[in-house]
C-alpha cells in the first residue's frame, strides 16, 4: 500500500529501515516526547520493525505503520493504531530531527487523516502528545483536531519522568 502526497512517499515500514529508524529512534533529542523510546540497541529496533512487517502481512491488522519518504530517503514514519471496535484509531509519529520544521509532519499526517476516513472507515482520531512538546499540538491543530484533555500523566517507560499529556480528537464522519 502506498500513499502519495505532494513531496512525500507513505509505503509500509520494515527491515530495510532498520538503519533510518534506528538513527533517529535512538537518538536522546529526538526521542524526548516518545513514551516508549529511545531504542536501546538495533536488536530493539529491528524486533519492532519485524513485529511491524509480521503486522502488515494480517488480513485485518491491528495497526498501520507508514515510512515517510522524502526524496527516496525514510526520514521518520507516521501509524494509526485501530480500536479493538475498529471504529476509532491513534495517530502517532516520529520524524528525524534533521526533518523538523519543513511541513513533513503535517503533509503526512494529513494524508493519514485521509486513509483513515477513506480506507478504514474510522468514525474518530486521537492522538497524543506531552505538553511541552508544542510543534506536535501544532501539527494537530492544523489537521482539525480539537483539545479534549490536557489532564492526562504521560509516563517515560525509559526514564524515570512524567509529564501532563495532552489529547486531541477529530470526528471523521
Amino acid at each position: 500500500m502506498i500513499i502519495r502526497t505532494e513531496r512525500l512517499i507513505l509505503r509500509p515500514l520494515g527491515l530495510q529501515d532498520l538503519k533510518t529508524v534506528y538513527e533517529y529512534s535512538s537518538d536522546a533529542e529526538n526521542t524526548k516526547y516518545m513514551v516508549y523510546l529511545p531504542s536501546l540497541s538495533e536488536q530493539e529496533t529491528k524486533a519492532f520493525l519485524t513485529s511491524v512487517e509480521q503486522e502488515w502481512k494480517q488480513v485485518s491488522p491491528a495497526f498501520y505503520e507508514f515510512a515517510i519518504i522524502l526524496n527516496d530517503v525514510q526520514i521518520g514514519h507516521i501509524s494509526i493504531y485501530l480500536s479493538a471496535c475498529g471504529e476509532q484509531g491513534k495517530l502517532g509519529w516520529i520524524i528525524n530531527k534533521n526533518f523538523w520544521n519543513m511541513g513533513y509532519t503535517s503533509e503526512a499526517a494529513g494524508a493519514l487523516l485521509s486513509f483513515a476516513k477513506t480506507n478504514l472507515n474510522l468514525k474518530r482520531l486521537t492522538a497524543h502528545c506531552d505538553a511541552r512538546n508544542t510543534a506536535s499540538s501544532r501539527v494537530m491543530e492544523k489537521l482539525g483536531m480539537a483539545l479534549i484533555g490536557d489532564k492526562g500523566i504521560r509516563t517515560y517507560l525509559k526514564r524515570d519522568e512524567t509529564a501532563t499529556d495532552l489529547t486531541y480528537s477529530i470526528n471523521l464522519q
